[in-house]
């Protein structure tokens, strides 16, 4: 019999290992797709596990918080936990109609850092941080306004354009946050409201009347 193989033979004997070889890489393909679905599901509950035991931690400290600022007549508007490096950074942001000074974010940072040593809250080394918000924080809500009541406001309107004028406060209208804004009319020396919805806006913040600031120099 001879050895080599006749032409259909040898076409067949070529299928058949390109088949083999396609089985092979079929199989591989769904080796490393279920890998990948495995991964990255356990990496998406990985990272929501971390979420959510950062958000019972922030509820944690926003309870042991509450007590000193109540004390100092402080409203909380933000506590959060991030990376900071080589530790873990806590950062608290506090104010209240008026503004407060060095003394309070102070007493505030000595306090709170007693409780979490005391309830040993956070594990391993963090930073704490202590500040009142800037001109650049957002006024979102009806207590935003109540808090930030006669302060120099600009708004930033969905269309693009701005507006400034003195904010006398907001209520819900209709599901929607409306505050009013006591704007300098066309004609000197006179004034005019405006009633602005949250809707039309993109953006509230405190911002400086430079007419304002100049007319007492």
């Amino acid at each position: 019999m001879d050895s080599r193989l006749r032409g259909n033979d040898r076409f067949n004997a070529i299928s058949l290992r390109g088949c083999r070889f396609g089985l092979q890489f079929c199989a591989a393909r769904l080796w490393f797709a279920s890998f990948g679905k495995v991964s990255c599901g356990s990496l998406f509950l990985f990272l929501l596990h971390g979420k959510w035991n950062n958000l019972e931690l922030e509820s944690s400290v926003q309870s042991l918080l509450q007590p000193i600022t109540d004390e100092l007549d402080l409203e909380i508007l933000k506590v959060s936990i991030g990376s900071g490096g080589h530790s873990q950074l806590l950062r608290v942001v506090v104010d209240r109609a008026g503004g407060v000074d060095s003394d309070h974010l102070e007493r505030v940072s000595r306090g709170l850092a007693l409780q979490l040593d005391a309830e040993d809250l956070i594990k391993g080394a963090y930073r704490l941080e202590v500040s009142s918000p800037g001109l650049d924080w957002p006024l979102e809500s009806e207590a935003d306004f109540s808090r930030y009541r006669d302060e120099w406001v600009k708004v930033f309107f969905i269309d693009g354009t701005t507006c400034e004028g003195r904010n006398l406060g907001a209520a819900m209208q209709d599901d929607t946050l409306v505050f009013t804004l006591l704007c300098e009319a066309e004609k000197k020396g006179y004034q005019r409201e405006e009633r602005i919805s949250m809707a039309d806006v993109t953006k509230v913040v405190r911002a400086i009347n430079w007419k304002e600031v100049s007319r007492k120099k």
